[in-house]
């Protein structure tokens, strides 16, 4: 039993001024990782099993989770994929485009800069800093897209005169604290952190640390229970 979404859930998910629970917030995440990659491989519409399959939350979980935010219908026919993933980035408020600054140009860096994995979701990095003297100056990315490696002092600058507030920290593990502390000083409230450090910031900045090994060990652990 599938659904399609009806255009009044635009209007219930504006007019809530709730603030989402973190299961709720990770669940959403979740579906429009999928969604958005379903967009691009030109799927029209997918049902809420084909979202539980990927995703390994419970279809009646996932309905369950959708309906809250408006009405659903149409038996059968599946969640059109381009209206679920406009839906959605309402309800998470990421709608638009976001800015990023992106620290380290080295080959993480690099690879960041020059995928789409932000992009994807309406970020968009703007800026790459990295205090290499072998480095400030070079090229990342091909085409419009391509950015040039600045200097850290200008960090300040940049995320003021381009809204920045999402900072990106892909160096060392032995650096990280000073790029956070310097992220913080600029005015960024976001901090996605690809080191291992355990940054300390203040309570009004929030931070995310992406470990492929803790990412494995959560896998294994189901796997083996």
């Amino acid at each position: 039993m599938t659904y399609d979404l009806y255009d009044g859930s635009t209007e219930v998910a504006e007019r809530s001024g709730e603030r989402l629970s973190l299961g709720v917030a990770a669940r959403l995440s979740r579906y429009l990782q999928v969604l958005t990659q379903a967009k691009k491989m030109g799927k029209e519409t997918i049902s809420s099993q084909e979202l539980a399959d990927y995703t390994h939350v419970n279809s009646t979980q996932i309905r369950r989770d959708l309906s809250g935010f408006g009405k659903f219908g149409k038996r059968g026919v599946g969640y059109n994929v381009d209206s679920l993933v406009s839906q959605i980035r309402k309800i998470l408020r990421t709608s638009g485009q976001h800015n990023i600054a992106l620290i380290g140009a080295g080959h993480l860096g690099q690879a960041i800069a020059s995928s789409d994995i932000f992009a994807d979701h309406g970020f968009r990095v703007v800026a790459i800093f990295d205090n290499s003297p072998k480095k400030i100056g070079l090229q990342v990315g091909a085409g419009k897209n391509a950015l040039t490696v600045r200097p850290p002092e200008e960090l300040p600058k940049v995320v003021e005169d381009e809204d920045i507030v999402v900072g990106v920290i892909a160096v060392p593990t032995h650096s990280a604290q000073a790029v956070a502390d310097d992220l913080v000083a600029a005015g960024v409230k976001i901090i996605f952190n690809y080191s291992e450090a355990l940054l300390q910031v203040p309570p009004d900045v929030t931070v995310h640390t992406s470990s492929p090994a803790v990412d494995l060990l959560y896998a294994l652990y189901f796997y083996l229970t």
